[in-house]
């Protein structure tokens, strides 16, 4: 079970792999258009990669919902029983 906090740290970590720089300040109100470069692929790639790190499965229903990070966040967290 993570908290908000510790998600936010991971999900840092994720970002900065994925971007392969490390000036991304993850807010929950950060959405693809105020990160250059966050394109569908990236998308896919860091939904990959979260699905990796907390070991869970995103629905599409569950993906066509996500609008900011925040929204990343809450879903990870309710996910792993956070």
């Amino acid at each position: 079970m993570a908290t908000e906090t510790e998600i936010y740290a991971a999900l840092k970590e994720v970002f900065d792999d994925v971007f392969m720089r490390d000036d991304i300040e993850l807010t929950p109100t950060l959405t693809a258009k105020q990160v250059q470069g966050w394109d569908s692929f990236k998308q896919i790639e860091i939904i990959m990669a979260s699905e990796e790190k907390w070991k869970i499965k995103f629905n599409t229903r569950e993906l066509d919902s996500l609008l900011s990070v925040g929204d990343l966040v809450a879903m990870i967290a309710k996910k792993t029983g956070g």
